[in-house]
C-alpha cells in the first residue's frame, strides 16, 4: 500500500485509518468508516473501495472486516449506485458497484459463515438487480459470481432459491453472455465505455489487450452463470426449469474452460443433470446432445470423464437406454480399455459391464438395438474374453502370437509404402487380431497406423475410432503424439474445430516436452504444419464466432475476418502424413517398426527438415487461450 502523507485531504480516509497502530482504535475507526461511507458524496470514494477489493482478494478468509460491517457497506453502495444515477456518474463512482459486488464475492467464496453474514446483511436483492442488467454486463459478471458462491452452501442456498428469478436470469445469461459482450463491448471499438476498458486491462491498455480480456471475461460470465445454475441442478425441484430443450442443446458448446481451465463448463452441468432420473429423460430426447457427449468422451480433455459418466448413466437407465444406445456405444467401445481416468479406477471395466448389461437386460429394449451396435458390444465382450484366455497361455505361446502379429504388421508397412493403403489397413486389422491383448504398446502402434490409413482413405470416423483406442491404450493416457495428430486431422475433416484444436495442442505439447535424449534434437520444436492447424482451429473455435456471424463480422463459410486486427490465413495447411509421403514414401509408419519406442519417429516440416529443441517455444497452456491471470479472477 502506498505511503500516506500527513496532509491527506480526506478526513477519515480509509488508508489513514488502516495506519492506526492501536488495534482497538483502528477497529473503531474502520467500523465508523463502513457506516459512513455510503452516506458520503465526496470525491475519491473509489480509492478506498478499490483498496477493499485488493484486501478481499488477498485475505478472503480474514473475518475482521466481516465483523465490522463490510457487507452492509457494500450492499448500501450497490443500492446507491442503482438508485442515484447522478452520484453514479460523478467522479469515478461508476466503478463502485463493480468493486462492491466483487468484494462480496471474494469474501464469500470460501467461508460458509461469511456467506451467512452476507445474506443477513441483505446482499442478495442488490446483486439480483445487477444480475438483471440494471447497469452493464461487467456488473452482471461479478453479481453472478457472488450469487454463485452464496448458492454453493447448504445454509445460504435457500435464500438464493427464494428469489425465483435468479435461476431464470442465470439461464438466460449463460445462453446470451457471449452475444452481450460481443455486441456491447467487443464490436464497439470507438464507443467503448472508458471505465470498462480500464477494468479489463488494469492500466495495461491497448485495443488488443482489451479484446483478449473481453473474451476472458465473457467466458467467465458464462462459466459463472453455469456454476450458479449447477447449484440449482442438484435439487430435482428445479430440473424442469433447467431442462428446456433450447438451453440443453447449447450446453455441450459452452466451452468456457478454454479460458477458465477450472470450470467444468456446460459438460459439468450436463453431468449434474444426468445424475438425476428427472434430468436424463430430457437430455436423451434432445437432438445433438448425445453426439456431442460422445465427442467429449473421446477427447483428451479434463472433462472427458464427465461425458463418460453421462453416457453410462443414460445407458443404465431403462427409460433412456434405448434412445441413446446406438449413438453412445461406438464411443464407449473405443474407450473400453481405459485403465484409470482421473479418480475413476478401472473405468474400462465399468464401461464393459454397462455394455454387457445393455445387451443382456430385457428392460433396455434389445429389439430396438441396431445390428451394428450389437456387433460392437460383442466385439468388446470377445476382447474381454480373449484377455481372460491369455492369462492361462504360456509365455512361449504369447511370444509366438506377438511375433506373428509383428510379421503381419511389417507386411502392412510394406503395402503402405507401396501405396496400397487399403491393403495396409487390412494387414493392421489382421495383426490386431493376432496380437496379445496384454501387448498394449504394440496395439497402440497398430491402431495408430490403421488410423493413418483411414485418414488417407478419407474415412475420418474410422480414424477417430482407431486413434482414440490407441490413446486409451497408451501410457500415459491420451499422450500418444501421432494418434493425437491423426485424430486432430480427422476432426478437421468433419469440421469439428474445437475437438481438432484440443488434439492439435496436445500433440504440440507432446512434441515440445519429450525428455528422450534421442529426440531432443529433432522432436522438441513445434512442427509448422501443427501451428498452422492450431491457428486455423482457433479462428474457427473463436469464442465470439457465432455472435460475430450474427452481426456480420465473420464469413459464415469459414475463417474469421479482420475483426481482431488479424489477417486471415486461408492458405492450405499440409498434414504431416502428406508432407512425409511427398518426401519419403515410408511415411511415419516406417519408423514405427521399433515397437520398443513408438515415439522414435521424426516429425518433419514442409521441407522435410528435422526439428530442433531450441526452435519455437512450447505452446503448453494454449488450450487455455487468452488467460492473463489477473488476481481478481482466481475464484
Amino acid at each position: 500500500m502506498d505511503k500516506i502523507t500527513t496532509d491527506c485531504p480526506y478526513p477519515g480516509c480509509f488508508f489513514c485509518v488502516m495506519k492506526e497502530g492501536n488495534p482497538s482504535k483502528r477497529r473503531a475507526s474502520v467500523l465508523k468508516f463502513f457506516r459512513e461511507l455510503p452516506l458520503q458524496d465526496d470525491d475519491g470514494q473509489v480509492l478506498p473501495i478499490s483498496g477493499l477489493w485488493n484486501t478481499a482478494m488477498a485475505h478472503s478468509n480474514d473475518p475482521e472486516f466481516i465483523e465490522l460491517g463490510i457487507f452492509e457497506c457494500m450492499t448500501s453502495l450497490i443500492g446507491k449506485g442503482l438508485k442515484n444515477r447522478r452520484w453514479l456518474a460523478h467522479d469515478q463512482n461508476i466503478y463502485i458497484p463493480y468493486y462492491a459486488a466483487h468484494v462480496i464475492g471474494s469474501y464469500t467464496m470460501n467461508m460458509e459463515e461469511f456467506a451467512e453474514s452476507a445474506v443477513r446483511a441483505g446482499v442478495i436483492p442488490p446483486l439480483v438487480e445487477l444480475l438483471r442488467g440494471r447497469l452493464t454486463w461487467v456488473e452482471q459478471r461479478v453479481a453472478v459470481r457472488a450469487l454463485g458462491h452464496l448458492a454453493t452452501y447448504a445454509r445460504t442456498f435457500p435464500s438464493i432459491a427464494s428469489h425465483g428469478e435468479i435461476l431464470e436470469l442465470s439461464i438466460q445469461l449463460a445462453m446470451s453472455s457471449l452475444e452481450i459482450v460481443y455486441s456491447h463491448f467487443y464490436q464497439l471499438f470507438d464507443r467503448r465505455l472508458g471505465y470498462h476498458c480500464d477494468l479489463l486491462t488494469r492500466g495495461m491498455g491497448g485495443v488488443e489487450m482489451e479484446s483478449r480480456k473481453a473474451e476472458e471475461w465473457a467466458s467467465q460470465l458464462q462459466c459463472w452463470s453455469l456454476q450458479l445454475i449447477n447449484c440449482f441442478a442438484f435439487k430435482p425441484d428445479f430440473l424442469p426449469t433447467i431442462c428446456k430443450p433450447e438451453f440443453l442443446v447449447k450446453l455441450p458448446g459452452m466451452w468456457g474452460g478454454l479460458v477458465n481451465e477450472n470450470s467444468p463448463a456446460g459438460i459439468g452441468l450436463l453431468r449434474t443433470i444426468c445424475h438425476h432420473k428427472l434430468g436424463r429423460g430430457p437430455v436423451a430426447s434432445c437432438p445433438g446432445i448425445i453426439e456431442a457427449l460422445c465427442n467429449i468422451a473421446r477427447s483428451s480433455d479434463d472433462w472427458q470423464y464427465m461425458a463418460v459418466d453421462c453416457l453410462l448413466w443414460l445407458l443404465q437407465d431403462p427409460s433412456t437406454c434405448h434412445k441413446v444406445i446406438d449413438k453412445a456405444v461406438p464411443a464407449l467401445v473405443d474407450l473400453a480399455e481405459i485403465a484409470t481416468l482421473g479418480d475413476h479406477k478401472k473405468l474400462g471395466d465399468s464401461i464393459v459391464n454397462v455394455l454387457q448389461e445393455c445387451i443382456q437386460s430385457p428392460g433396455t429394449g434389445r429389439s430396438s438395438i441396431s445390428s451394428r451396435t450389437k456387433e460392437l458390444i460383442e466385439e468388446v465382450l470377445n476382447s474381454n474374453q480373449r484377455l481372460k484366455w491369455e492369462k492361462d497361455m504360456s509365455k512361449e505361446d504369447l511370444h509366438i502370437k506377438q511375433a506373428a502379429a509383428l510379421v503381419v504388421k511389417l507386411e502392412g508397412n510394406s503395402l503402405f509404402s507401396s501405396g496400397n493403403i487399403t491393403g495396409a489397413a487390412l494387414k493392421y486389422s489382421e495383426a490386431l487380431a493376432l496380437c496379445p491383448m496384454r501387448s498394449r504398446k504394440e496395439r497402440v502402434v497398430l491402431y495408430s497406423n490403421r488410423a493413418q490409413c483411414h485418414l488417407l482413405l478419407q474415412q475420418p470416423l474410422a480414424a477417430i475410432s482407431d486413434a482414440t483406442r490407441a490413446l486409451c491404450l497408451h501410457s500415459p493416457l491420451n499422450r500418444h503424439a501421432k494418434s493425437l495428430w491423426r485424430r486432430s486431422q480427422a476432426y478437421d475433416m468433419l469440421g469439428l474445430a474445437k475437438e481438432s484444436l484440443l488434439d492439435a495442442i496436445m500433440f504440440i505439447n507432446e512434441c515440445s516436452q519429450s525428455n528422450d535424449p534421442d529426440l531432443s534434437l529433432r522432436q522438441n520444436k513445434v512442427p509448422d504444419y501443427a501451428e498452422r492447424l492450431v491457428r486455423k482451429q482457433m479462428r474457427a473455435a473463436w469464442l465470439f464466432r457465432e455472435a460475430a456471424i450474427e452481426h456480420g463480422g465473420v464469413r459464415s463459410e469459414g475463417i474469421t475476418d479482420n475483426m481482431r486486427g488479424q489477417e486471415s490465413d486461408d492458405s492450405e495447411w499440409e498434414t504431416a502424413s502428406e508432407s512425409d509421403i511427398g518426401n519419403d514414401r515410408r511415411d511415419e509408419m516406417g519408423d514405427e517398426d521399433d515397437d520398443d519406442d513408438d515415439n522414435g519417429s521424426e516429425w518433419k516440416d514442409d521441407d522435410g527438415g528435422r526439428k530442433d529443441k531450441h526452435g519455437k517455444p512450447s505452446l503448453k497452456g494454449m488450450k487455455h487461450g487468452y488467460k492473463l491471470q489477473l488476481e481478481e479472477d482466481e475464484s
